[in-house]
This record gives structure tokens, C-alpha cells and sequence, in this order.
């Protein structure tokens, strides 16, 4: 509890800058960056922050927790997040949550994800289930890509498709309930295959079951 408390009043003491940072110079940026990193990392090593810096400046900016997915910190995550100070125009965040923006995804209107040669939008990947887990609870899958050929067997892609996919689940759900992801062309005949943004709707469906 020392090392929370320590962090958080650090944090208190220096939220105005932290909260200026997108105004400041590429240096003084890296700088304060390096500070919280270093505060952070003073509390639990494994651990890394996001700010998601609001439209106006009135606004509230977040500063998100992340355990890059790993289980074993997600305790520490949480227990930070719970003694997290009440700042005005600040919000405390445990873990990248999930995506707001389904019905565009829906509609296919979605933003692209842009990588080194790769572009990909959610709305147009699919997804079957390979096999369920009892024991661990998690699920194998299989993600169908357009023109999957061009780009096979990259690890630039199968890393870009985990990203997708937290922001489609969040953080801690990816992590929780899915083991496998094996990546494949997508067939001319789709009918059977399930859309990748109904990926945590059967989730919960399997692990409800």
C-alpha cells in the first residue's frame, strides 16, 4: 500500500504537467514521460501507462494502466486503480478497455488500422472458433483476412491482429478467454463464418454455457 500511496502522490504533485504534456516540446515530453514511466515502474515494473488526451482542453484527460496482458499483474492493476486519487479532469482507467465504435463497425465504417504494408479494417475480418479449453477457459480461433497470400506467415501481421483485437475485446478479456489464433484467406463462400465484431457476444455465449 506504501508504494500506491507513493505513486499517487507523486502523481498528484505533478498532474498539471503530465495533464500539459501534448503541449509541450518533443524533448519535454520524453522527459515526463520518462518520470512517470520511472514512477510507475518504482510500483511494479511490468506495468505501462496510455494518456488519452481529450478534444478541449476543459475536458478529462485519462490515463489508462496497462499490464500488457499479462495475468499475473492484473492484480496490480486493479489495486492501483481502486486508491487512484479524485482529480478534477482526470480520469483512472485499469486496463485498455474495448472499443465504443461497434456500429460503425457495423456499418463498415470503421477507421483503418494502418501497419508497415498492411492495411486492415475490423468490418472486414471474420473469425470461426477451432477449439474451447474447460480447463483454462479460453477459446482457439481462426481469423479470415482478405488477400491473407500477400502477406503470410509475417509476424507483423499476426501482431497487428492482436491489436485489433483488444481494441475489440479490451485488454483483459483478449488475455482471459482467448489461447490460439491461427490466421487463414478468406474463402469465397462466407456464409458460414462469423463476423469479428460478434467475437465477445460469442464469448459470452460459450462461457455462459
Amino acid at each position: 500500500m506504501r508504494k500506491i500511496n507513493t505513486f499517487w502522490n507523486w502523481f498528484q504533485d505533478n498532474n498539471q504537467t503530465i495533464k500539459n504534456l501534448i503541449n509541450e516540446t518533443p524533448i519535454k515530453q520524453k522527459q515526463i514521460c520518462y518520470l512517470l514511466n520511472k514512477r510507475l515502474g518504482y510500483y511494479c515494473k511490468a506495468l505501462d501507462f496510455m494518456i488519452v488526451f481529450p478534444k478541449k482542453a476543459t475536458q478529462t484527460t485519462e490515463l489508462i494502466i496497462t499490464a500488457n496482458g499479462n495475468p499475473e499483474y492484473f492484480i496490480k492493476v486493479t489495486d492501483l486503480i481502486n486508491n487512484a486519487p479524485q482529480l478534477k479532469h482526470w480520469k483512472f482507467t485499469a486496463f485498455i478497455q474495448p472499443t465504443e465504435n461497434i456500429d460503425k463497425i457495423i456499418d463498415g465504417l470503421d477507421d483503418q488500422y494502418i501497419f508497415p504494408e498492411i492495411t486492415i479494417k475490423t468490418s472486414e475480418i471474420k473469425f470461426l472458433p477451432l477449439n474451447y479449453d474447460d480447463k483454462i477457459k479460453k477459446l482457439d480461433i481462426i481469423i479470415y483476412l482478405k488477400n491473407y497470400n500477400i502477406h503470410c506467415n509475417t509476424k507483423i501481421l499476426l501482431q497487428a491482429i492482436y491489436i485489433i483485437l483488444q481494441d475489440l475485446l479490451g485488454e483483459k478479456s483478449l488475455y482471459q478467454n482467448i489461447n490460439f489464433v491461427q490466421l487463414a484467406r478468406m474463402p469465397k463462400q462466407t456464409e458460414t463464418l462469423i463476423e469479428l465484431y460478434e467475437l465477445q457476444l460469442y464469448i459470452d455465449t460459450v462461457n455462459y454455457n
